[in-house]
């Protein structure tokens, strides 16, 4: 049987695939419900003389764009815009942004709950409320602009919770050596975006951009009926666990986690310490560059490039999967680094954050100057945006290091400064290309987002460190050694059968 740790990565992964599908699916459908950019205005010769033939390409329109939302407002004859919707660059880019405008605002209570009510309640349902959303999106857009922002913000506030939360599972399932891989299925969000930007593309070609969200909820609800089912908080409560794997579990996470008595959050020396500020530092800048090359490649490809919806989906869900393959192989080479003791823990995660960072942002400054050539642009998007994978080694797992206990609320702290980006970053790319679709107004996108990636990488490898806080156990500092004991311990003491890492189960 698969172990209970590959079974977690694989709803884990799958987890965060749902999360991300609800953030982009309206990065691409927006390029469809657009007035005079969707389908409708240039599939269909409407004005050709004969009266039948309109009729008959009229009749096959119909059933290409049939959706549950214009057969209900036909049948209930209430008006809608029919030819896709009047809504300026302005109003796009605040609808692209508006739901990162409150995801940060549940960051910090998202560590919180995790802590006091298990991962698996609030990762389940802050996705599957989420999910749900996503029924009602099409007959809201329809309804009106304000309440579309409305229902947005609302999904980017209550998915809010799930990122945080994940990092308390993490504690407590994965021992420290395993850690890198384990994160590497948060990049199941990379998947998810490579997987359904095609997906998405396809199927507005084919119908309506309406089935996207349909596609969206049945997905999202078939996972959280699995996940319902399959996880648990910690391995002690799991029913299905080989007690051999439970033992190795516990043994190796021995001393750094505490399942109960914990003192009381360490709010001032969290706030007031440099690594949480440096990590801070370096999501802030790989989440700007991220989001704005996530958030606005369909439009860019569409508008810039003149692609169609399909090669859209494609080259915009391309390399993310890049990344997704670049952030495991990479993790499982900074786990080899640190069992063999290459590298000591912060220089690692240095030298993944400087990829993440200095690396990625250099890719995007070529970007800026040599994106009018289609080739280079998808060649450039695709490798820049692959090196953003390094991160899942960097900051992300260095949170853990610095605190196992209180990992989820330093998550949360980190996203909640660091996810600003998602709604600056939209709202700035509004204002530059505001009735200013040209390559110029993208130059400048590109080389602020490569400044901010470069500036920020720069400061955390100069400055950072990845160590086991001391107050992450209050008032012990013995800790220190601790990590370097637990990996002799792990060495010496588990039997074979009990180290089967989870790699086995990948292949």
């Amino acid at each position: 049987p698969a172990n209970a740790r590959s079974v977690l990565w694989y709803m884990t992964f799958m987890g965060f695939i749902v999360n991300y599908m609800l953030r982009i699916n309206l990065n691409i459908t927006i390029v469809d419900m657009i007035a005079g950019k969707g389908a409708i205005s240039s599939s269909f010769p409407l004005n050709s003389s004969t009266g039948n033939l309109s009729d008959l390409a009229a009749f096959q329109e119909s059933i290409e764009r049939f959706s549950l939302e214009r057969w209900f407002l036909e049948w209930a004859n209430i008006s809608y815009e029919r030819e896709g919707f009047e809504w300026n660059e302005k109003q796009q880019g605040a609808l692209l942004g508006s739901f990162f405008w409150a995801h940060w605002a549940l960051q910090i209570p998202g560590g919180i709950l995790a802590t006091k009510y298990g991962t698996k309640i609030i990762f389940g349902w802050s996705n599957g409320i989420g999910v749900f959303c996503c029924f009602l999106i099409p007959i809201v857009s329809y309804w009106s602009y304000t309440g579309l922002i409305a229902l947005r913000v609302f999904q980017g506030w209550i998915t809010g919770l799930a990122w945080p939360s994940m990092h308390v599972l993490t504690a407590k399932w994965i021992p420290p050596n395993e850690r890198s891989k384990f994160v590497s299925a948060y990049l199941g969000s990379s998947v998810g975006v490579a997987l359904f930007y095609p997906i998405f593309g396809y199927i507005i070609d084919c119908t309506s951009w309406e089935w996207v969200y349909y596609l969206c909820g049945i997905v999202g609800t078939l996972w959280f009926i699995a996940w319902q089912y399959f996880v648990f908080d910690s391995p002690a409560e799991h029913p299905r666990i080989a007690d051999s794997e439970r033992r190795y579990i516990e043994k190796s996470l021995g001393a750094s986690v505490h399942n109960s008595n914990l003192e009381p959050t360490p709010w001032k020396a969290i706030v007031t310490s440099r690594p949480v500020w440096l990590n801070v530092v370096a999501q802030w800048g790989g989440i700007w560059g991220l989001f704005t090359l996530m958030t606005h490649a369909p439009t860019y490809f569409r508008l810039i490039h003149h692609w169609n919806i399909r090669t859209t989906g494609f080259l915009s869900g391309l390399p993310h999967l890049m990344r997704m393959i670049f952030a495991y192989v990479f993790s499982i080479f900074a786990d080899y680094l640190l069992r063999t003791d290459r590298l000591s823990r912060t220089n690692v995660r240095k030298v993944a954050t400087f990829l993440c960072c200095v690396v990625k942002g250099l890719i995007v400054l070529a970007l800026g100057y040599y994106g009018s050539n289609a080739t280079a642009a998808i060649l450039l998007v695709t490798l820049a945006t692959m090196f953003h994978g390094a991160v899942s080694s960097g900051p992300l797992a260095s949170m853990v290091d610095l605190s196992p206990n209180y990992a989820g609320i330093v998550l949360g702290v980190s996203g909640m400064i660091g996810g600003m980006p998602g709604f600056i970053s939209p709202f700035i790319v509004g204002l530059l290309t505001q009735g200013n679709q040209t390559i110029e107004a993208w130059k400048n996108v590109f080389l602020l987002s490569s400044a901010m990636l470069m500036g920020s990488g720069i400061i955390y490898v100069l400055f950072s460190e990845s160590t086991l806080q001391q107050w992450n156990n209050g008032c012990h500092e013995k800790l220190d050694r601790g990590l370097k004991g637990l990996q002799n311990l792990e060495a010496e003491k588990a039997d074979e059968e009990e180290k089967k890492p989870l790699q086995a189960h990948h292949e």
